[in-house]
């Protein structure tokens, strides 16, 4: 599946935060659990961007358009001693799914991982 003409993926920086929040309560209206986001603008500005980053993102757009995004974070294997980018979320708009946008966002991620010398990378699932 070729993805969407335009589409790009970029690392998010702070001046991403509205669309970001935007993102994470489209997920969360999307696993029916939009009452357990408290998630705010400052509260993703220290957490994502601060001096002791939790997470990274990366942001899925078409022109303009955000259509999707990754959430992930980095572990720890003692028995590789090395690290392992941990996929925290995947997230594409409905109306922008199967056309190869989340498959584009694995293929991302599985490159930082590379770069970063990871010795895995981990997801799991809803049913």
């Amino acid at each position: 599946m070729t993805p969407p003409s335009g589409l790009r993926i970029d690392r998010a920086t702070e001046d991403d935060v509205p669309v970001i929040l935007t993102l994470i309560r489209a997920l969360a209206d999307y696993e029916r659990l939009a009452q357990a986001v408290v998630a705010t603008d400052e509260g993703v500005r220290e957490t994502l961007f601060g001096s002791n980053p939790s997470a990274e993102v990366a942001i899925a757009r078409i022109g303009t358009e955000a259509v999707g995004f990754a959430v992930w974070f980095f572990s720890y294997s003692t028995f590789l001693a090395r690290p392992g980018l941990h996929l925290e979320d995947l997230f594409v708009f409905p109306k922008r799914r199967g056309h190869g946008i989340g498959r584009a966002l694995l293929v991302y991620l599985a490159k930082v991982a590379v770069a970063r010398q990871c010795g895995r990378m981990e997801w799991s699932v809803l049913d």
